[in-house]
């Protein structure tokens, strides 16, 4: 196993982790646990940002830029009012 694949593994574990720790914080029924649960999420969002951003260092991980008319399309159908 080399470098590249070692950190996509390590990547997909920590966002798995943020994952679990977000269903905490929604699920906990008091306000101590939902703040223990708020911490450990926060904590591991930003391990999970590093990771991307070393890998993205790398050229590991690359993002495309989103067109334009994309974006306002998207923008334009979730901002337009919705029809029941």
């Amino acid at each position: 196993m080399d470098d590249r694949n070692l950190m996509q593994d390590i990547l997909l574990l920590e966002k798995g982790a943020c994952d679990l720790y977000m269903h905490g914080t929604i699920e906990s029924s008091t306000q101590n646990i939902n703040q223990t649960f708020k911490t450990a999420l926060n904590s591991s969002l930003t391990m999970q940002d590093d990771i991307y951003k070393k890998m993205e260092s790398k050229g590991w991980y690359q993002t495309e830029q989103a067109e334009q008319n994309k974006i306002s399309t998207l923008k334009q159908k979730f901002s337009a009012p919705q029809m029941q």
